[in-house]
């Protein structure tokens, strides 16, 4: 939490400087997904029910820092995130969403008092070159091979890398995590900023594998590249195919909880679904819509049962232990 009100310092808090709103005025929505890939949807919002939204977009950690420091004075109505962690950080602030929408979306996809709601998911994978014959890991574990060292890409201050690791705190402990990023650490991975470059990176050859998120790959393939990569999906059911929700909150202090609970809604609506399978290449979350071509469903993906809810409160030992192992 401290780590997070600081970011506000470095601008955050420059949100709350935007203009107000009234119960008359347009639904204020705090976004964490980037303008580029949610604008056609929230013109579509506009469109179809009529509500003006007033969309403030920056990172979801520092979001979720600036709500923290408004608290109950927060202008937000909404807040539409990257992942679960920046919502749990606020998850105070929020109020609990009506059981019709709960149902939706597998519990293990929403925070465990109902406070916020997955709206589409993306799953951790190993990219893989495929003219590489180093045998792929069948653990999470088996990335730290010496085989790997060297030629492995890794994001350690991207924020799914951070989750991963968080994730992992909650699944083995922080001595155990701690071990593995030792282990990483002592291959010498090939260190990156994001996960982009690390896909575009093995799919020239540079690298023979990486941690990164599925969707990379899919988009670069839309672009006509990425013949030479594949998405790996670590069978062993650990964090390895970590699958991370973006997700969506309502703010307890609204004035207009029956339009932001419209908006929730019509994130999962099976149009909206159907364009993040589409257009974003991640799982949509409700049942009956189709799932991105060239990935498994994620019925058949061996995820670990891990409590999402519980991301935010180990994300700062997270970030120490990437860095006391010398990742960063």
């Amino acid at each position: 939490m401290r780590r997070l009100i600081s970011l506000v310092l470095v601008g955050g808090l420059a949100l709350a400087a935007c203009g107000g709103s009234d119960a008359e005025g347009p639904l204020v929505v705090y976004s964490g997904r980037g303008e580029e890939l949610v604008s056609p949807l929230i013109e579509r919002f506009e469109a179809e029910s009529g509500i003006p939204l007033d969309v403030r977009y920056a990172g979801s950690n520092e979001l979720a820092a600036t709500l923290l420091a408004e608290g109950d004075e927060t202008e937000a109505d909404v807040f539409f995130a990257q992942d679960p962690a920046s919502l749990g950080a606020v998850v105070e602030l929020m109020s609990q969403l009506p059981e019709e929408t709960l149902v939706l979306v597998d519990p293990k996809f929403q925070d465990r008092a109902g406070r916020w709601i997955g709206t589409s998911g993306r799953v951790r994978v190993f990219i893989d070159n495929t003219a590489d014959d180093t045998p792929l890991p069948a653990t999470i574990d088996e990335v730290t091979d010496s085989a790997w060292a060297g030629q492995l890409g890794v994001a350690p201050i991207n924020g799914s890398f951070l989750a991963f690791v968080a994730a992992m705190i909650l699944e083995r402990g922080e001595d155990g995590t701690r071990q593995w990023l030792e282990a990483l650490a002592a291959t010498d991975p090939v260190d990156f900023e994001g996960n982009s470059p690390i896909v575009e990176a093995t799919d020239s050859g540079e690298l023979a594998g990486g941690l990164v998120n599925h969707y990379y790959l899919l988009r670069l393939r839309a672009e006509g590249l990425g013949q030479n990569a594949e998405n790996y999906f670590i069978p062993a059911g650990d964090v390895g195919s970590l699958v991370m929700p973006a997700g969506v909150g309502v703010l307890a202090a609204t004035e207009r909880p029956e339009a932001a609970q419209e908006f929730v809604e019509f994130l999962l609506s099976e149009e909206t679904q159907a364009f993040f399978a589409t257009d974003t290449f991640e799982f949509p979350v409700i049942e009956g819509v189709p799932q991105p071509e060239g990935v498994p469903p994620l019925s058949e993906i061996n995820a670990p049962d891990i409590d999402l809810s519980g991301l935010a409160d180990v994300l700062d030992m997270a970030t120490r232990l990437v860095a006391e192992a010398g990742l960063v």
